[in-house]
Order: structure tokens, then C-alpha cells, then sequence
């Protein structure tokens, strides 16, 4: 980034983002500079493929922490990155350009999610949930291309993305708070063993199930306002491929909060003791504020009714909504059973049993993913 920065200041003479804007110009050191100081900003932001240093720092940080990173570390670099291309660059970045990162995002929304999946701790679940979420981030740039593709505008697209950065900050801080009072709770933070953590900590799973609806882009979230932008964006332009990403990140988002229900909602087949003498008594006031940040983001559409974006109450809890979400849930909880590491209800049984060949062919899917994300962050 800053060697981006002083190719700038050597070709124009100054930093002054207003300055370059009007004097700026397509020629070799611009268009370095472009390219060092967004690839710079996307390692900063862990976007697919640069995304090595996200999931053992945000797993292995203590959650408050692991929530501000989530919430707001990563969402500088990326509005940083924004600032660069839409007031510094508009007329400079090419729409191909714009295309690489939003394939990049889908190359996020794909293995972050199947990986969040395949994960043994809920910590690192929600990392990697992370890595997937960072990938919405980047859908807009070739949506806010004008008509003839040759110039980033300030509109529908834009609004979008920064609303869904907004939602995804607050419902993963709430996210990674409700995991950091489950292994505060519980001693660990083990997917398979949370049986009857459900009932032990209600408020908890209900924050983890709430943000989980928020970042699938159900209404009336603040993600469902901005999905709605720019799948309108995407039809508009004729680039329906990022339409289909657009919905398909909703079902691969369900998968693992599907998958964590199910096993935090089974009965435990003897009673949760808590650790001792580790333990403390769980925060309500802590449960609160991670359940206050989830509601918000949940609701955020109610107020996302500035210039250029739709009445969130408009359609919000219509029956066409209402259906879309229960196949949202639906297709998760298929996903889960396929590529999970464990089958989702007691006994050994999956929701994927009925094809046993499906099973094997989506858990080799979910074992090539990992291995892929693994040779990528050596």
C-alpha cells in the first residue's frame, strides 16, 4: 500500500484525495499503484485467497476481541479499498478488474462456508464464517459500473455494500460473543459436544440463531435491504451470474447455522456439568449486549429507508418472503448433512442418508475445500 502511495505522490505531487481525483490519469505508475495498494488492503481485509492470518487470530483471540476484529478491524481496509476506487480511481479501475474481485468474493462465499462447515470448534466456525461474509463485501464493485461499463458510480450498489458491511459488523461481533460465552460457560467450545447447551443458555444460542437469520439475508435485516440492491443491480446490468452467488451465499450461510443448532439443541444424554473450579457464572449483562447486537442487525432494514434504497417494509414478511426464507432453512439443513463432518441428528443418522453415494461425493466436495484452503494459507 504505501509503495502504491509513493508512486502516486511521485507522478501527481500529492496525497490530497480531491487533488488526485481530478488530475489522475490512466499510465503506468497509476495503474501500479492501483494494483499494489488493492492487493495491499485485500490482504488487510483476508479476502480470498489472502485470507491465511483471518481464522487463527480471530479463533485464537479472546472473543471480545475476536468480535472487534470481526466487527471493525477488517471492515477498514475494506472501506479504505472503497475510498480508493470509487473517489480516487473511478475512472481508472476497469470493469474486469471489478469482475476479479467480485470472483474473488464467490471464491470466498464457496470455500468459507464449506470449510466453516467441516470445523471441530465453534470459534473456528464463525472465522471462517468470516472469511465467507468478507466475499458479499466485494459483489458491488462490477454491480456500480455505469450502463456503458466504464465508470464506478455512486448509487444503489454502493448503498448496498455499505449497509452490508454495517449488518455483518454487528452480527458478528454477536456472532463470536455468543461463542465466547459458550466455551466460558462450557470449558470448550467443541460443535459435537454441545448437547444441551441449549437449554443450559438460551439467550446465547438464541444471539448465535438470530445473527445467523441476519447474514442470510432474510428480512427484515439489513442484509436482506442490501441483498435486495443488488440482485435489482445485477438484473439491471444483465450480470445475472452474481445473482446466482447472491442466492446461493443464503443456503451456504443456513448450512452451518443449521448445523449448530442441531447439535447445541439435542438432548444431552447425561447433564451438562460445568467445569469446575474454572467456571463463572455467565454474564447476563454480557448475553444481553451480544443479543442487542444481533437484534439490531436483524432490524436494521426498518431503518434503511435513506435516498436510493426501498421501504424495508415493503415485502418484508410477505408470503413470497416467507416461503423463500423456509427453503432457505431447507436447503441448509441438506447442505449440512452433506458436507459436515458429523451427521446432524443423534444415532448416526443424516438427512443425506437416503443417497449414500451423495453423501460420499458432497463430504470429498467438503475434504478437497479444506485441503484447497489449506495449501492456499501455507
Amino acid at each position: 500500500y504505501l509503495l502504491g502511495a509513493v508512486l502516486l505522490y511521485g507522478a501527481y505531487g500529492t496525497l490530497d484525495i480531491a487533488l488526485l481525483a481530478a488530475r489522475i490519469r490512466v499510465e503506468p505508475a497509476t495503474l501500479s499503484a492501483a494494483a499494489l495498494m488493492t492487493t495491499g488492503l485485500l490482504a488487510k481485509t483476508a479476502l480470498f485467497p489472502l485470507h491465511l492470518w483471518l481464522p487463527p487470530a480471530h479463533a485464537g483471540a479472546p472473543a471480545a476481541a475476536s468480535a472487534i476484529l470481526s466487527g471493525l478491524v477488517i471492515k477498514g481496509s475494506w472501506f479504505l479499498v472503497v475510498r480508493l476506487w470509487f473517489d480516487v480511481l473511478p475512472g481508472i479501475v476497469t470493469l474486469p478488474s471489478a469482475q476479479l474481485l467480485a470472483g474473488l468474493g464467490a471464491g470466498a462465499i464457496l470455500v468459507g462456508n464449506v470449510v466453516a462447515l467441516r470445523q471441530q470448534r465453534l470459534k473456528l466456525l464463525v472465522a471462517y464464517s468470516t472469511v465467507a461474509q468478507i466475499g458479499y463485501l466485494f459483489l458491488m464493485f462490477p454491480l456500480a459500473f455505469d450502463a456503458a461499463g466504464t465508470f464506478l458510480e455512486r448509487g444503489a450498489a454502493l448503498d448496498a455494500g455499505m449497509l452490508q458491511a454495517i449488518s455483518h459488523a454487528l452480527a458478528k461481533a454477536a456472532m463470536f460473543m455468543a461463542a465466547g460465552i459458550f466455551y466460558h460457560a462450557l470449558g470448550h467450545d467443541r460443535i459435537a459436544d454441545l448437547a444441551g447447551a441449549g437449554r443450559l443458555l438460551p439467550v446465547s444460542l438464541a444471539t448465535f440463531a438470530v445473527a445467523g437469520i441476519a447474514l442470510m439475508g432474510l428480512p427484515p435485516g439489513g442484509a436482506w435491504v442490501a441483498k435486495k440492491l443488488l440482485l435489482e443491480a445485477a438484473a439491471s446490468s444483465g450480470q445475472w451470474w452474481w445473482e446466482v452467488v447472491l442466492q446461493a451465499g443464503g443456503f451456504l450461510t443456513a448450512s452451518y447455522v443449521v448445523l449448530v443448532l442441531a447439535f447445541a439443541l439435542r438432548r444431552a444424554e447425561r447433564p451438562v456439568e460445568l467445569p469446575k473450579p474454572a467456571h463463572r457464572p455467565v454474564s447476563r449483562l454480557a448475553e444481553t449486549a451480544a443479543l442487542a447486537l444481533a437484534l439490531v442487525s436483524l432490524l436494521l432494514g426498518f431503518i434503511a429507508t435513506k435516498s436510493g434504497m426501498p421501504d424495508a417494509l415493503s415485502g418484508a414478511f410477505s408470503t413470497k418472503e416467507i416461503v423463500w426464507a423456509l427453503i432457505v432453512f431447507a436447503g441448509g439443513a441438506v447442505l449440512a448433512a452433506g458436507l459436515a463432518l458429523r451427521p446432524l441428528l443423534p444415532g448416526g443418522r443424516s438427512l443425506a442418508a437416503i443417497g449414500r453415494p451423495s453423501r460420499q461425493a458432497t463430504a470429498a466436495l467438503g475434504a478437497l475445500l479444506v485441503r484447497l484452503d489449506g495449501a492456499l494459507r501455507q
